[in-house]
């Protein structure tokens, strides 16, 4: 009697056709628009639209803000994964639950609430007005609205890989004379670093590309405050179709070879980790 062996999904040459073609649609083929409509311009007009004063301002503030946005909830996003993991606690569902708020609310939804709260008149704004802090349509009001949809990127990745980790290791630790720097240091950092790059990573790329929650509370002031997404909008908005393809194709690029880098120490870190494990 022969066995036949079942499969719930199809050949491995109709699903890879799948796959291919749906990426094409989906991906492919709207970055491949991208390149097309950037090709009507010469070098020297694409060189001039992508190295102008505003552009290379909005590049600044984008990629400076999304990096220190990320930086920032790589330690809070931990801080905050640690509480809900080791801790009980009134409230923590409801603590919980607001973690994932960035996901659902949408952004332009966070973007006025952020500016409601930050401006001169809001609630917080009233507070920081008095000490000289503006936030609103200010660079520091753009980097609390990427730090605001980037948290949960964090909390999320590293949360279930802190409930998969015993405790009794943290104790064999201490019981050895570690402290608790060199426990989180040596035990507890190599395990969720994994994790953590890969949420850095989502909380990274999530920030490049955000528009709504920065529109309101950012000001749009061009030089000062205006990112790339709004500088591409903004000449899409005067039909300047090849300008704005041009800096979205400078975007592209250097999100592309930025991610590829950063899943580059991903791997290394992953070998390096992987070789000491060994060794052991």
């Amino acid at each position: 009697m022969t066995r036949t062996n079942l499969r719930v999904l199809p050949g491995f040459r109709l699903t890879l056709g799948y796959t291919l073609l749906y990426l094409s649609l989906i991906v492919l083929i709207p970055l491949a628009g991208v390149f097309l409509k950037t090709s009507t311009l010469s070098w020297a007009q694409f060189w001039h639209t992508v190295t102008a004063l505003r552009a290379l301002a909005s590049y600044r503030l984008s990629f400076g803000a999304s990096f220190l946005a990320a930086l920032t909830n790589v330690f809070c996003g931990v801080l905050v994964a640690w509480v809900l993991v080791r801790y009980e606690f009134f409230g923590k569902k409801i603590v919980d639950a607001l973690v994932d708020m960035p996901f659902a609310l949408p952004t332009a939804v966070a973007g006025i609430t952020l500016t409601a709260l930050y401006a001169p008149g809001g609630w917080l704004g009233g507070l920081l007005a008095p000490l000289g802090v503006k936030v609103a349509f200010t660079q520091l009001g753009v980097f609390i609205a990427l730090t605001f949809i980037g948290l949960p990127f964090i909390v999320r990745t590293v949360q279930p890989v802190l409930e998969d980790f015993d405790p009794e290791i943290e104790e064999a630790a201490a019981s050895l004379g570690a402290s608790r720097w060199q426990t989180f240091r040596r035990v507890i950092l190599p395990t969720v670093w994994p994790a953590l790059s890969t949420g850095f990573t989502l909380a990274l790329a999530r920030a490049i590309g955000e528009y709504g929650s920065i529109v309101f509370i950012s000001g749009n002031m061009p030089m000062r405050t205006e990112i790339v997404p709004l500088l591409i909008v903004t000449k899409l908005e005067q039909f300047d179709y090849p300008g704005a393809t041009a800096i979205a194709l400078v975007m592209l690029l250097a999100s592309f070879l930025l991610l590829m880098m950063i899943n580059s120490l991903q791997a290394w870190a992953r070998r390096r980790t992987g070789a000491v494990e060994a060794r052991r």
